[in-house]
């Protein structure tokens, strides 16, 4: 039998496809029942939230590329068209199933549970006479009703804006029609919270009281239909770097176009008015495939509102307490701490706090005199920036703003702003390269006379709000070796001064690419010597070509390799002669895996990096990231022994997947004819850090049967204990 080339289109799994198999992950935590009710409608404006971003980013650089008659095909060889097309058929099936899991199981879940959405007819007196008062008082100053006519030309329709569509007709000339259109306000709530009857919690839809009190909108006319409908529009930003005189203003500009970009999907309540849908689908230029009917309320990610003003506990996430740092004993202050020991802290189970306070320091405390800091995304009231604009005032502050965080270019513009004003010496990074590495750098003269450098090097961003419930990992370390990569890291963003190596980092768009394939080449050749070989991978997406055909490689060399792979992953495990030693695993669950960890056995001399970069090509080509060792033993422990081992176990968020690109659930309850504990690693990972459970608690996996190498020599490899 002849051995598979690895650049068989077959051996890959399209992106699109991927994506949209992540978005039914998310959509099957709504629809289990095991979930906290409320938890289960957050889970549902989700995929609604991410469908949004999937139309705006990358099914708008499809259309572009088709425009623009590119056909080249991606590592699956799916063309451009072809990629439409299964976008077409699975993002249909998948709007149909939200909408069942809204309508069928959430919808009467809720009601059952005294939580009810009513229609304007359905509501007691007292709430008709508050919603009436509401309209009159909140909703119709902000109204604009146009009507469409020669002397009106259909409104611009931002993007994603929720709007109401009327069919008119003047009550004096009845044979001539309309078209209507009002935008729904976005400065107010799209739920009206009703007042309590009979213990209940009601609501009703924004946009429902607006059309309820179409007719004294349009006086003089006759409503002859109503739709609900949403527009959303190309959201890529395209900016000549090279050819801009002042990327701020260039960012801030294009940002002002996107909100007009083309229309790339129109979504509209079923059962609409045929010739509304027709004028809208003419007027933004659409076709019929781009055009979703929605058998229930538009705009499935305004659902996050039934969270936020629904205050039952009890349908809720039991609240998790975060672990805080604690010194040890005769340290004064975090900075000697650090100068003890490399902290590593593992969010949202430890707290964020600690990072928060390593970067207000640069504010408290008179001997820190130079700080360097990377902002890719942060909060609007983002304590860390409005300290890095107070030290200012009597520190070096450098801050590398990266404008073109897609859908934070405006805060970051705001913020870099303001820091300019207040003395903060602000870079853009560098020209066609995105920052997106997590790194500061605090200069401290301390107490001994020594002036030192500490470092902050992070998988998430330098948010105090997500790291709520984003998982990732800091380190914070005084080491120098470190700490001197770091500042020429910081070289490299300010005046593209190059070193010839950044060791022990990894640093893209330079070598980390480079020096991954070669890790993972190292344990192929380890495996063909016989010699133990294993490579433990957790990251967001893993798209690039040339990694996954090493990986293949050492696969079938037989090492022995597990991913964790939360969102897209274009490698197809488990094919004979391929792919026999990998083992693929996304966990969807109450939080959003974030972090990046990278382990290689190395015959023993084990390796574990952590990083802000995925294997896409994108992080590894086009960014300025890093990928940093992790050098301390006792962290080496908690992570290859407690952290990769919880996500390894799990079998109640965990879903497998196959060869042919579906996902399963692994089998909790029962295996080979035995019972088996569900195990959820982040509710494991919880307890703790609230002291309840160790690392003794995670179950044993059973070792994966020694598979043949191509040298012919088995190797047996635990699934779980790196």
């Amino acid at each position: 039998m002849a051995r598979t080339s690895l650049e068989d289109p077959s051996l890959f799994i399209n992106r699109e496809a991927s994506w949209l198999a992540f978005n039914r992950r998310v959509l099957e935590e709504a629809e289990d029942p095991s979930n906290a009710l409320l938890e289960r409608v957050k889970f549902l404006a989700i995929t609604a939230s991410n469908l949004d971003e999937f139309f705006e980013v990358n099914v708008a650089s499809l259309l572009q590329r088709i425009e623009d008659d590119n056909v080249e095909a991606g590592p699956d060889g799916l063309s451009p068209i072809e990629q439409r097309g299964l976008i077409d058929r699975e993002t249909h099936d998948f709007v149909q199933r939200q909408y069942r899991c809204w309508n069928e199981q959430l919808l009467p879940t809720l009601e059952a549970n005294g939580i009810r959405v009513r229609d304007l007819e359905q509501l007691e007196p007292a709430q008709k006479a508050f919603a009436r008062e509401y309209f009159e008082r909140e909703v119709d100053p902000l109204l604009t009703p146009v009507t469409v006519d020669p002397a009106h030309p259909f409104p611009r329709v931002i993007n994603k804006a929720l709007c109401l569509s009327f069919l008119l007709k003047k009550k004096r000339r009845a044979s001539t029609y309309y078209m209507g259109v009002v935008t729904v306000p976005r400065t107010l709530p799209r739920l009206v919270k009703l007042p309590r009857t009979n213990g209940t919690e009601d609501y009703i839809f924004l946009a429902d009281l607006i059309a309820f009190n179409a007719a004294n909108l349009y006086r003089g006319y006759e409503v002859v239909a109503t739709t609900a409908f949403r527009v959303t529009r190309n959201s890529n930003l395209y900016v000549a770097e090279e050819e801009s005189r002042n990327l701020i203003e260039s960012v801030r500009a294009e940002l002002h176009n996107r909100r007009k970009g083309d229309a790339v999907r129109l979504e509209i309540e079923a059962g609409a008015n045929q010739e509304i849908v027709a004028n809208l689908r003419t007027n933004f230029e659409l076709e019929p495939w781009q055009v979703f009917s929605t058998d229930g309320p538009v705009n499935l990610s305004r659902l996050f509102n039934f969270h936020e003003l629904t205050e039952r506990s009890d349908l809720k996430f039991k609240p998790s307490v975060p672990r805080d740092l604690a010194l040890s004993s005769g340290s004064a202050d975090l900075f000697e701490e650090i100068r003890k020991r490399d902290i590593l802290l593992h969010h949202p189970f430890d707290s964020f706090e600690p990072v928060v306070r390593f970067l207000e320091s640069s504010v408290d405390d008179p001997r820190v005199v130079s700080i360097k800091q990377t902002l890719y995304r942060t909060s609007a009231e983002s304590p860390i920036a409005q300290a890095l604009i107070e030290a200012a005032a009597s520190t070096e502050v450098t801050v590398v703003v990266e404008l073109k965080a897609r859908f934070d270019e405006a805060s970051n513009i705001r913020w870099a702003r303001n820091m300019e004003d207040a003395g903060v010496q602000v870079f853009h990074g560098l020209v066609g390269l995105k920052t997106h590495c997590k790194l500061a750098l605090l200069v401290r003269r301390d107490p001994d006379g020594v002036t030192r450098r500490y470092a902050h090097l992070g998988t998430g961003n330098y948010n105090s709000v997500t790291a709520k419930f984003y998982t990732d990992l800091s380190l914070l370390t005084a080491d120098e070796q470190v700490t001197s990569a770091v500042h020429g890291v910081f070289n490299f963003l300010t005046a593209y001064a190059e070193r010839p190596h950044y060791e022990p980092l990894l640093v893209a768009p330079l070598k980390l690419a480079e020096e991954l394939l070669s890790l993972i080449a190292r344990e192929t050749a380890h495996a063909k010597q016989g010699l133990p070989a294993r490579i433990v991978a957790k990251m967001n997406s893993l798209l690039d070509k040339s990694i996954i055909q090493e990986l293949y490689r050492a696969s079938q060399t037989g090492v022995q390799i597990d991913l964790v792979v939360r969102g897209m992953c274009a490698l197809r495990p488990g094919i004979r002669g391929i792919s026999d030693n990998i083992r693929v695993r996304s966990i969807v669950g109450r939080f959003l895996e974030h972090s990046r960890i990278f382990y290689f056995a190395n015959c023993g001399n084990e390796e574990i990096y952590l990083s802000s970069a995925d294997w896409m090509p994108r992080n590894l080509y086009e960014r300025v990231e890093v990928a940093f060792p992790v050098k301390n033993e006792a962290i080496r422990d908690r992570i290859k022994a407690e952290i990769l081992p919880a996500y390894l176990a799990d079998n109640t968020k965990a879903r497998i997947l196959k060869p042919d690109g579906t996902y399963v659930r692994t089998e909790s309850s029962r295996k080979r004819g035995r019972a088996v504990e569900a195990f959820n690693a982040q509710d494991f990972l919880i307890c703790v850090a609230e002291g309840k459970k160790t690392r003794d608690d995670i179950p044993q996996v059973e070792p994966r049967r020694g598979v043949r190498s191509a040298s012919g020599k088995k190797s047996r490899v635990a699934v779980t204990r790196a």
